[in-house]
């Protein structure tokens, strides 16, 4: 007889079930729960995501505990994640009926590492957008993951409880939320710099510092262009005399003053012209987009996702709302999706 018991086998059908159901209910008591929907096999599609799943594989202390959770995230279990300053807090369903409660605490980047990759990213930088695509020379992606003073935790940083009553020193709960902080990197990078305390924008700040004042450096000098040898009567429609009353001392010669007929008649044409143009210009409507509020914006983009049955993608989002700050409209939709009002049925495509 064996005193040893085996856990159940669960099919893989059966767990995405029940976590989907148990869901389903969560929502309709929290709207504003955020679960972790991956599409496929792969975790995480960004540079921030894959970097974050990376250095979770990086340390031995890891290394062997971490792997549980995958299955866990590609089931649906992590019914809930949310980042905040130093911490995430999750819900993740496991064999009983109600989901454990998992929270990790991450320790702050240290003001002096902080300086230091603020200082290695002068001049490398140039937008913010480029530094949340993850597109920097590979020499600072390097400086980002190093393992003493880069920008990602190490575990000594990092402490975590679940409220399972499994006894291991990381649990697949745990694996799972910490994985799923690298899916949540993919929708939203800034959350990265908001779990390590830090601002993103201070990374590009300098850059762009840096950019203004060449411009204002060129402005300062001189520029070669230089209207030399210029007819001024061509420039400005207008007939001017070689050599004005009064400076010389010669009479002025009334045969070289008497404009030509034909001359002056085209230059009164030429005025006439650009006098008509003129007042077209002035009198014509113009017609200013109107500007929207952000609950406009927001309303206009849900209703636009609603008519997309089948769902929308970013960019044909973008043409159909005519939103175009793109940064303002991903702010929108990733209101919408906190809310729950629409979901992401694969990586940039939404549906209500």
């Amino acid at each position: 007889m064996s005193y040893f018991r085996f856990p159940k086998y669960v099919r893989v059908a059966d767990k995405k079930a029940k976590a989907a159901k148990k869901l389903k209910q969560l929502k309709k008591k929290r709207p504003d729960i955020q679960p972790i929907i991956i599409q496929g096999n792969t975790l995480a599609k960004t540079w921030w995501g894959k970097s974050w799943n990376n250095n979770l594989t990086k340390y031995a202390d890891y290394s062997n505990r971490v792997g549980r959770g995958r299955s866990y995230l590609r089931h649906g279990a992590v019914l809930d994640l949310k980042i905040e300053s130093g911490t995430v807090q999750a819900l993740v369903q496991g064999s009983t009926s109600e989901p454990y409660r998992v929270k990790i605490s991450i320790k702050k980047v240290s003001k002096a590492n902080w300086k230091n990759i603020k200082e290695a990213c002068l001049g490398k930088i140039d937008s913010l957008q480029e530094l949340l695509l993850g597109k920097f020379p590979k020499a600072l992606a390097e400086t980002f993951t190093s393992k003493e003073h880069g920008l990602f935790p190490s575990p000594d940083e990092i402490e975590f409880y679940c409220s399972c009553p499994d006894w291991a020193y990381m649990c697949k709960h745990v694996a799972a939320t910490l994985f799923g902080i690298g899916s949540r990197l993919d929708d939203d990078p800034m959350l990265f710099f908001k779990l390590r305390g830090i601002d993103g924008n201070d990374l590009v700040a300098q850059a762009v510092k840096d950019n203004t004042n060449k411009l204002l450096e060129k402005a300062k000098k001189k520029t070669k262009r230089v209207l030399d040898n210029i007819d001024i009567s061509d420039v400005f429609g207008i007939d001017m005399d070689a050599d004005p009353i009064g400076t010389t001392n010669e009479k002025p010669d009334s045969k070289k003053h008497i404009p030509d007929k034909s001359t002056k008649s085209k230059a009164n044409k030429k005025n006439k012209k650009r006098a008509k143009q003129s007042n077209t210009v002035k009198n014509k409507k113009i017609e200013a987009k109107p500007v929207l509020s952000k609950a406009d914006e927001i309303d206009m983009i849900l209703k636009t996702i609603k008519r997309a049955r089948k769902g929308i993608d970013i960019t044909t989002l973008q043409k159909r709302t005519g939103i175009e700050n793109k940064q303002r409209l991903y702010n929108c939709v990733y209101q919408l999706y906190n809310k729950g009002k629409i979901q992401r049925i694969d990586r940039g495509v939404y549906k209500s």
